[in-house]
């Protein structure tokens, strides 16, 4: 009697066991089912869709693990269709930025070179043709910079350089430039040394950029440079009283091919500002940007100071 029962106990224990094996192959099989379906889901574009598992499940870790590639896949190809419309803008800046310019400018000088301009208007077309030439220059050079930025090749040549002495240097060329457009200027930059590690070369381009900027779009009249030490960090502080930018345009000012439509020139390649950023970022440093429609923007940039 005894073993009968053992008998018939070890038999449905078997039975059990054997209807449970059965029940987690059919969920296996069925979520398997679910993430092949999902797969291909996601393979004709959908890549919003994502597995459902719940994490006692023999199938989670599987779930999980292909979730995670799927998010990475959605997030490249998000990456490459913004590369492909920045692609696109770029395409359609390059055809307004430069072939418009250079048509401009073989115009002028055929128009010079067949003498169908003579004595001093011939002077104004070649004058004329001599500054759009250096425009159409500093477009191709700040796209040669963005290009240079995004690709492998690009390095910075980090040294421990003093930053008061570099930035006198650095606006001592730009003080005729001040005075030509009528900008009155304040630089303030104290006599102590301020050491920080950056590239020199990209720092003159971060200033050189955010300058160019004041100039070419700010309608300002009044520009103020400072330096100073702020808790183990350097500040650069750049403001001016032009136009001011909207708060809306504000957020995107450092995003590459950006143009602000308000209350700024048309003037520029909206790459500037992105080249700023990128490198600011480059050397560990920060940028923001403050400003006030009708009244002017402040730029500010902090790099650590080295000991």
């Amino acid at each position: 009697m005894y073993t009968e029962m053992i008998v018939v106990i070890g038999t449905a224990i078997t039975l059990f066991s054997v209807c449970a094996s059965i029940l987690i192959v059919r969920r296996v099989k069925k979520q398997l089912s679910e993430m092949s379906d999902v797969l291909e889901d996601v393979k004709n574009g959908n890549g919003n869709r994502r597995i459902l598992s719940d994490t006692h499940e023999l199938t989670a870790p599987l779930a999980y693990e292909l979730n995670d590639i799927i998010l990475s896949y959605e997030n490249r190809l998000s990456a490459c269709q913004q590369t492909e419309e920045t692609n696109r803008q770029l395409m359609t800046s390059l055809s307004h930025d430069v072939r418009t310019p250079l048509t401009t400018l073989i115009g002028y000088l055929d128009a010079a070179h067949k003498g169908i301009v003579t004595g001093k208007e011939r002077d104004d077309y070649i004058e004329t043709a001599r500054r759009k030439a250096y425009d159409l220059k500093e477009y191709v050079d700040v796209l040669f910079d963005w290009f240079k930025l995004g690709s492998n090749e690009f390095y910075l040549n980090i040294v421990t350089i003093d930053l008061t002495e570099l930035t006198r240097n650095i606006l001592i060329d730009w003080i005729p430039i001040f005075e030509d457009a009528r900008i009155d200027f304040t630089i303030d930059i104290p006599e102590q040394p301020f050491r920080v590690k950056l590239d020199p070369d990209g720092y003159m381009r971060i200033l050189n950029n955010l300058i160019q900027n004041v100039i070419s779009h700010s309608h300002a009249d009044k520009i103020e440079i400072t330096l100073s030490g702020q808790d183990g960090n350097i500040k650069i502080l750049l403001a001016d009283n032009g136009v001011g930018i909207d708060k809306e345009d504000l957020k995107h000012i450092f995003e590459r091919l950006y143009k602000c439509d308000k209350g700024r020139s048309e003037k520029g390649s909206g790459l500037g500002l992105s080249i700023v950023h990128q490198l600011v970022v480059k050397m560990n440093g920060t940028i923001t940007a403050e400003s006030i429609p009708g009244k002017g923007t402040v730029f500010t940039l902090l790099f650590p100071e080295t000991d």
